[in-house]
């Protein structure tokens, strides 16, 4: 049967392109096929197939192609097409089947949480899982795969869902019941090739200069962290983190010959409260688990703990020491305070005759001395650890986990109400979900999102921070409703963002995470080079390991590999800290020595297992970094390592030196 592609041929990129036929083909009778062999059936006639030159591309000036990649996604083109769809009524959310298929053998990648993805095997539709951000088909009838990706058109983003009886749905949903439509040309592409890694590159290429919304990995400079061991304090004081615990956490790596080159301060250091509090003072009610997540921020200078901070006051000779197992004991009498005055919540006349809560710091304040901050302790932790390069705060995208406290500062914030996207209604049980959907998001409008982060990050900069690590990258698409969608709320922020990142960290200092959705990479990338490609590091399942600690750990590999063999085209791939003196160690360090993007530990202070460290970090504090990021072998692609119980996950990476034959 003869294709049926949209007619004409449209390009804004350039008037010179020739953008050829394409080899996928819509028959009449309702089958896409890729040089006559049949990929989906049973293709509804609302639905048609385009080939990549026959419809509009962008002509973004701020995202020009460089000639190169012009010339690549050209000579290629015909390995394309653009899949679309029209209903009869406006709507703001379309699932629209795009056809069947079954028994051919497929990878996925989906969400398991709002924030996070990961990958899924099958051989038919139904067997995909709900918000798939990709399917790679394997075509053994020619050799080759098929790569199905659901793109970002207008006001509206896709992904894809299962349906019964093999059947593949497509949703196509602006996050707000204000912004329909009914007619969509290039909703979803589709790219051939013979080689799954070199396909991935080619597809996102092609992508890149139909949306020229994003710049692809090759395009950018990586954060100058790339090549440097680090420190975050995460896992040694979660929000408890104060100057002398940090203090002591760098010196405790520096004395024994692993000197951190650059250092991550985590979530705890940043000035919030919840909305029952005082509006300008810190919260003392910080250790109940995700309390955070109700926390606003009233300030965007560092809080108390570290304002204290006097100039010289952990290079003098008696400065206050730290002791990690006392700090522990402290914040677990803390944790456990908490729970008993959560017990007793909602009892009316009950006097709880508990102490109220408090803030773990050691650090006494000098009369006369004026204090110096986060700035004075960078600056001596720079002075006494000259190989510390770089230092990054973290802040969550919305500025804190619940936004900005409306009325503190000159920007205008809102609670807004936190409603999860329908087609999450099914991911894995998250708390910071629940946390999040319970406080609402204290929302910048969007026309000030720039003002929010050039006020965050130029204090930052100011005071010696270098870069950021920014968090909760997704709660953006779940307080769109007023804000033209989840498109246009999400360009307002990256377009600050990207901004912002120019201006004060020199276009490069930047992690992002919680973020691995379609919307952030399509749309925040432009500047954006480094990004995380799994969950958290989980030391134990806070669940209690229900399937036991080892397999937990495999869990993180299987989410960085498999992630990065898409993500990795927009970003370098951030496989997470990990602890060096945890029971899996040696598994995580071997997978940080390949995985291609810089070596950071969350170790409590004092404890490390510097025998493994000295294998991963040279005396100087850089480490030896392969040229690419690691993916799974072609052989797992369409395995399943973490459940089938028979198939070894293998990772390759390629070294700078090539071996020698004899």
């Amino acid at each position: 049967m003869a294709p049926n592609f949209v007619p004409g041929k449209i390009s804004s990129t350039s008037p010179r392109e020739v953008f050829p036929s394409s080899r996928f083909s819509l028959s009449t009778n309702g089958e896409i096929s890729v040089d006559s062999i049949t990929l989906l059936s049973d293709v509804p006639s609302n639905v048609m197939l385009s080939s990549f030159g026959s419809i509009p591309h962008s002509s973004d000036t701020d995202s020009s192609n460089p000639p190169y990649i012009l010339t690549s996604v050209q000579s290629k083109a015909e390995n394309g097409a653009f899949l679309g769809l029209s209903v009869k009524e406006p709507l703001d959310r379309i699932l629209n089947p795009i056809g069947r298929f079954s028994n051919r053998k497929f990878l996925s990648i989906f969400r398991f949480k709002t924030w996070w993805s990961t990958m899924w095997i099958g051989s038919c539709g139904s067997d995909l899982q709900m918000e798939t951000q990709l399917i790679l088909l394997q075509v053994p009838e020619l050799s080759s795969y098929v790569l199905i990706i659901p793109l970002i058109e207008g006001s509206f983003r896709s992904a894809i869902h299962p349906g019964v009886n093999g059947e593949v749905v497509l949703c196509v949903e602006s996050g707000s019941t204000k912004v329909k439509g009914n007619s969509f040309l290039s909703c979803t592409y589709f790219h051939i090739g013979d080689n799954p890694y070199n396909l991935m590159r080619d597809a996102f290429a092609a992508i890149r200069v139909h949306l020229g919304t994003f710049r692809l990995l090759e395009e950018k400079i990586l954060p100058k962290i790339i090549d440097k061991f680090g420190w975050c304090t995460w896992d040694a004081f979660y929000l408890t983190v104060e100057p002398v615990g940090l203090w002591h956490g760098v010196k405790s790596l520096a004395e024994n010959g692993i000197p951190p080159r650059f250092l991550v301060i985590d979530d705890g250091w940043q000035s919030i409260n919840m909305d029952h509090e005082n509006p300008y003072e810190d919260s003392k009610d910080l250790t109940g688990l995700g309390s955070q997540m109700l926390c606003r921020l009233y300030r965007f200078q560092e809080n108390e703990k570290f304002a204290k901070y006097q100039a010289g006051t952990m290079l003098r000779h008696d400065a206050p020491g730290f002791n990690q197992e006392k700090h522990d004991k402290m914040f677990k009498e803390m944790v456990e305070l908490a729970k008993k005055k959560k017990a007793l919540e909602g009892r009316d006349g009950v006097e709880s005759g508990l102490p109220e809560a408090t803030i773990i710091e050691y650090l006494k304040e000098q009369e006369g001395v004026e204090r110096g901050g986060l700035k004075a302790l960078i600056s001596d932790l720079k002075e006494k650890f000259p190989t510390l390069d770089e230092v990054y705060a973290w802040h969550a995208l919305c500025g804190a986990w619940g936004g900005v406290r409306p009325g503190t500062t000159h920007l205008n914030a809102k609670v807004t109400p936190a409603k999860m996207a329908a087609g999450l209604a099914n991911t894995m049980y998250d708390l910071a979900v629940v946390m999040v959907e319970k406080g609402g998001i204290g929302l910048v409008h969007p026309n000030q999102a720039a003002d929010l982060f050039e006020a965050m990050h130029s204090y930052l900069a100011d005071i010696g921070i270098t870069g950021v690590k920014v968090d909760v990258i997704h709660t953006l698409e779940c307080v769109c409703e007023d804000h033209g969608g989840r498109v246009q709320l999400a360009k307002a922020y990256y377009d600050g963002l990207t901004k912002s990142l120019r201006k004060n960290f020199g276009g490069t200092g930047l992690i992002a995470s919680m973020e691995q959705c379609n919307d952030f990479f399509f749309l925040a990338t432009k500047q954006i080079s480094m990004a995380r490609v799994g969950d958290d590091f989980w030391f134990e399942d806070p669940n209690g390991d229900p399937m036991g600690i080892y397999w937990l750990q495999g869990v993180h590999m299987i989410h960085c590999s498999y992630n990065s063999l898409w993500q990795g085209q927009f970003i370098q791939p951030d496989w997470d800290m990990f602890q060096s003196n945890h029971l899996c160690a040696e598994f995580h360090a071997g997978s940080r020595a390949i995985c291609g993007g810089p070596v950071y530990v969350s170790d409590k202070v004092g404890q490390h297992n510097f025998d493994l460290l000295r294998k991963l970090v040279l005396p100087d504090g850089t480490i030896l970094r392969c040229q690419h990021y690691a993916l799974p072998t072609r052989d797992c692609l369409f395995e399943n390592p973490l459940f089938d119980g028979k198939t070894l996950l293998k990772l390759w990476n390629l070294n700078k030196v090539l071996p020698t034959h004899s």
